[in-house]
């Protein structure tokens, strides 16, 4: 059978039109199923992954799932006027947020949308949410510190910038508290900051932003939230915006710290959206990709090399442990993929340390390259003696006479242990740190009895911002005890214990 010229030039224009045809509906599926934030689209056969696309209410979704016949979508939004049958259309892009400088002091939802009535956020720039993580060669070691200023973790369990480190522990141990203390000490630093609310109740993120604006800290701070009441997938990708506004900055030069409260939350949203896909569950019926789905947010935390602008991304990931087992399938995956944890503890907690920072279990891998040589200096034999203490401390239960070598490190230790409590709110400063952990390493509080040690400790800070300011200036500005700081440092303890003992012996009527 032959054909003629006539019939192959109308077959190829039969055939033309139909591709023509074709292009234009790939760019428009239809919704066969919808519910619980989810929907399988048919029809998108060009669809990328991570594309956003419209449905005809105007609900924003995104793609996570690609299958040979349909697209499995998660809805960014409320899915109540989504229905079977309706048309949804693809953008052709992935999903973005604004970045700058307009989110600083700004409280969004995870789309970067303003949620604080302040008005609008105006940005010239977006960036996709996710990112590959800068490679090796991009980076250098970790080696400025990041204070926290809380004593316990400044002196044994250093974080510099760029490093990532886990806060683990069980619920209403004081978790968020150690995250917004580090935040509000950074105001006189070039550091801004990120707090990322996943799952977290909306009350609870309203009084943690009006915190941060009583301290002055929302200057340099933006709050990203997706509460409990939102859907799964706004939970999701929460995360990954934040990263974002965090990495313009850094790709700027500039130092970010932002903490992600919590994980937990995070990866039980990713289980919800991955078993409505029906994609395969695993261990706890996770899906199997839940270690990716942390360590691709965690590794884009880092410090750049110089030629790159030497920028860094300090992560402070949080997780909930239940009854302290650490050894479970999310905290097991997170600490494997951060640089060391800081690990609060229950029963301290109840008994009064706070924070309650279980120096035993807690660890940063980076070290002292984290550290000032003057908190290096004072620091040093701190987590032995810590350590010695706890050991020695369970020959009291027998009530056994003891020698006095074993009454003074016990007495040395209990002292120790008392500096190193710290309320809320009150993060210090580099040289107060150096200065109260000097003062309790060189005997300085052993003479002061135990209950007393708390107050003096108060007024020793009150001395040393007033009548030795001096002293803790060159600390903070030379961030080493050189002889010369070191003697000046010594007599003004000298000065300073002398007058609280003329004090206290007045007190007591001697």
């Amino acid at each position: 059978m032959t054909l003629r010229k006539d019939e192959i030039s109308s077959l190829l224009k039969e055939k033309i039109r139909h591709y023509e045809d074709k292009i234009v509906t790939d760019d428009i599926g239809t919704v066969v199923t919808v519910g619980d934030g989810i929907a399988l689209v048919s029809g998108l056969d060009d669809a990328m992954a991570s594309e956003v696309v419209i449905f005809e209410d105007e609900t924003r979704g995104m793609i996570l799932n690609l299958e040979e016949e349909l697209v499995g979508v998660v809805i960014l939004g409320d899915d109540s006027g989504i229905k079977e049958g309706q048309e949804v259309r693809r953008t052709k892009e992935i999903v973005e947020v604004p970045v700058g400088e307009a989110m600083l002091g700004r409280v969004i939802d995870a789309l970067g949308r303003p949620i604080d009535e302040a008005g609008p956020i105006v940005c010239d720039k977006k960036r996709p949410i996710e990112r590959v993580a800068p490679g090796v060669m991009a980076r250098i070691g970790v080696h400025e510190p990041l204070m926290t200023g809380i004593k316990t973790i400044d002196t044994m369990i250093p974080i510099g910038r760029g490093q990532r480190e886990l806060i683990i522990g069980d619920r209403q141990t004081g978790k968020t508290a150690l995250a917004i203390d580090t935040i509000i000490n950074q105001r006189d630093t070039d550091v801004r900051c990120i707090y990322v609310a996943i799952g977290q109740k909306a009350s609870t993120v309203a009084s943690i932003t009006e915190k941060l604006k009583s301290e002055g800290a929302m200057a340099y701070t933006t709050v990203v939230m997706a509460s409990a009441s939102e859907s799964a997938p706004m939970q999701y990708i929460a995360p990954y915006s934040a990263c974002a506004i965090a990495e313009e900055w850094m790709e700027s030069g500039k130092h970010v710290l932002i903490v992600y409260d919590d994980l937990s939350k995070h990866a039980v949203a990713y289980r919800t959206m991955s078993l409505l896909l029906r994609r395969p569950p695993g261990r706890e019926a996770y899906p199997g990709d839940v270690f990716y789905l942390h360590s691709r947010l965690l590794e884009r935390a880092c410090k750049l090399n110089d030629e790159l602008g030497g920028g860094s991304i300090t992560a402070l990931p949080i997780i909930e442990t239940q009854a302290g087992d650490i050894s479970a399938y999310i905290p097991t995956n997170v600490i494997s993929i951060t640089d060391g944890q800081i690990f609060l503890q229950t029963e301290l907690f109840n008994s009064g340390f706070r924070p309650a920072v279980d120096v035993g279990l807690s660890v940063s891998r980076v070290g002292s390259n984290a550290q000032t040589k003057a908190m290096k200096q004072v620091s040093k034999r701190l987590k032995l003696e810590l350590a010695q203490y706890d050991e020695l401390l369970s020959f009291t239960q027998f009530g056994s006479d003891l020698d006095p070598v074993t009454k003074k490190t016990i007495d040395h230790g209990s002292r120790i242990r008392e500096i190193l409590k710290q309320p809320q709110y009150t993060p210090l400063s580099m040289a107060e740190i150096v200065i109260s952990i000097y003062a309790v390493e060189n005997g300085y509080f052993d003479k002061i009895e135990l209950e007393r040690t708390k107050d003096t400790e108060e007024a020793l800070y009150r001395y040393f911002r007033s009548e030795a300011k001096d002293v803790a200036d060159m600390i903070n500005n030379e961030k080493e005890l050189t002889s010369e700081i070191e003697s000046r440092l010594k007599d003004a303890l000298d000065a300073f214990f002398k007058e609280r003992k003329k004090i206290s012996e007045v007190k007591d009527g001697r």
